[in-house]
């Protein structure tokens, strides 16, 4: 890796909170107003009262941010200048010489620290149960607007530039060979790393693939908007395992209104900038399976996601402004959310079960024709590295194993 003075210079960075930002941050969790409960019995409303004043409570007198930048500087952070904005990302190259170079994406309402658990695993294989065959370097950076990286200050910086961008990335670190990994958001980048053959890019593994025929997506996109009724217009011939697709597809498109909101009125949102109550409830609030985990998570039972996890990234969505900036990449966005690309090169698909939806194989095939794996996990869902990044971590060894 080389370090130059001019604009392309790689610089280190190290997070740094000051105490008074953070005495500002529990001051104004405190003084929250808060609503009348929810009218039901569970939380198709949204985030219960119960859960965001269980949330509060332990932000103010449990949570600890340092642990968390602690953790976040404990591994290599860098700045560098690309297409006129800085990226932040995180460079850990691994010991054993031969390990494969990997550039893993996030989305939203994730950030660098949804990838920190994959850290370890991936760059030291052989001191968690794998071997030095199996072994990265790995480089996750923060997309646009959010975290540490700039915020664009023009329109242009949709999922296809962030994607050209990521591939001057790794061709600025001397990388010129090297696969990518993403989901949400980072599933959309690198199948666009891919379709547009960004140099040095040798194949990809993802845990949302991109695969609804056309003919089937369109239909979804008309059924926002009351232009069509999807489920009743379907082409023949789908399969039952297709069809069961297609109503998880129906499902997910009612409920994202949070995606159309940032679409259309991101700046509507300036309140993620001055409530700290406002912004966990509006990144809690993604999808019900990962929102009924968390909330159980901050009920006292435990899994996938710890209240550190979702607190951490919620502190760091604070601490760097960047709830509305953030929000900007849906207004952005120019491609489908789950359509097919045009990848052609080597793809490895993971589908776990409570994702958006599940992937089928049959379309995987014909989305990827270069498909080279494809499972479906038992447990996990749509924020793999923070639920199950053993299980994530596996597939990402094994997936991309050929490629080596």
């Amino acid at each position: 890796m080389s370090v130059t003075s001019d604009a392309a210079a790689i610089r280190p960075f190290k997070v740094e909170v000051s105490e008074a930002d953070l005495k500002d941050l529990h001051a104004r969790i405190m003084h929250t107003r808060w609503p009348e409960k929810e009218t039901v019995s569970d939380d198709s409303q949204g985030p219960t009262l119960a859960t965001m004043q269980a949330l509060a409570q332990y932000w103010t007198h449990d949570y600890d941010w340092y642990r968390c930048q602690a953790k976040l500087n404990s591994y290599p952070n860098f700045l560098t200048e690309i297409d006129g904005l800085d990226i932040h990302f995180l460079h850990v190259r691994s010991k054993h010489e031969n390990a494969l170079p990997i550039v893993i994406a996030h989305g939203w309402p994730g950030s660098v620290l949804e990838q920190l658990k994959l850290i370890e695993p991936l760059t030291d294989p052989t001191a968690h149960g794998g071997t030095a065959d199996d072994a990265f370097h790995v480089v996750i950076p923060s997309m646009p607007g959010y975290g540490y990286s700039g915020k664009p200050t023009e329109k242009g910086w949709g999922p296809d530039r962030i994607a050209r961008a990521y591939g001057e990335l790794m061709k600025r670190l001397g990388y010129d060979r090297y696969v990518a990994q993403g989901g949400d958001w980072g599933a959309i980048v690198v199948d666009l790393m891919a379709a547009q053959e960004v140099p040095g890019l040798v194949g990809l593994h993802t845990n949302m693939a991109g695969v609804v025929p056309a003919e089937i997506d369109n239909l979804f996109q008309k059924n926002v908007i009351g232009a069509a009724n999807a489920l009743d217009n379907l082409p023949a011939g789908l399969s039952d395992e297709e069809r069961a697709t297609c109503e998880q597809l129906d499902f997910t498109w009612k409920h994202v209104a949070y995606a159309l909101q940032m679409a259309s009125r991101p700046q509507t949102l300036t309140g993620l900038a001055d409530s700290p109550i406002f912004l966990a409830s509006w990144l809690l609030d993604h999808d019900p399976r990962s929102m009924a985990m968390i909330s159980r998570s901050f009920a006292g039972v435990p899994e996938g996601m710890t209240r550190d996890d979702v607190l951490d990234n919620v502190t760091h969505f604070w601490l760097t402004n960047t709830g509305v900036s953030a929000g900007r990449l849906y207004a952005e966005n120019t491609f489908s959310f789950f359509g097919v690309k045009g990848v052609k090169l080597p793809v490895a698909v993971s589908v776990f079960p409570d994702e958006l939806y599940q992937a089928p194989r049959s379309w995987a095939e014909k989305a990827y024709p270069n498909l080279i794996h494809y499972n479906k996990l038992p447990k996990g869902g749509h924020f793999a590295a923070w639920e199950q990044p053993a299980s994530l971590v596996d597939e990402v060894r094994t997936g991309l194993r050929s490629l080596r």
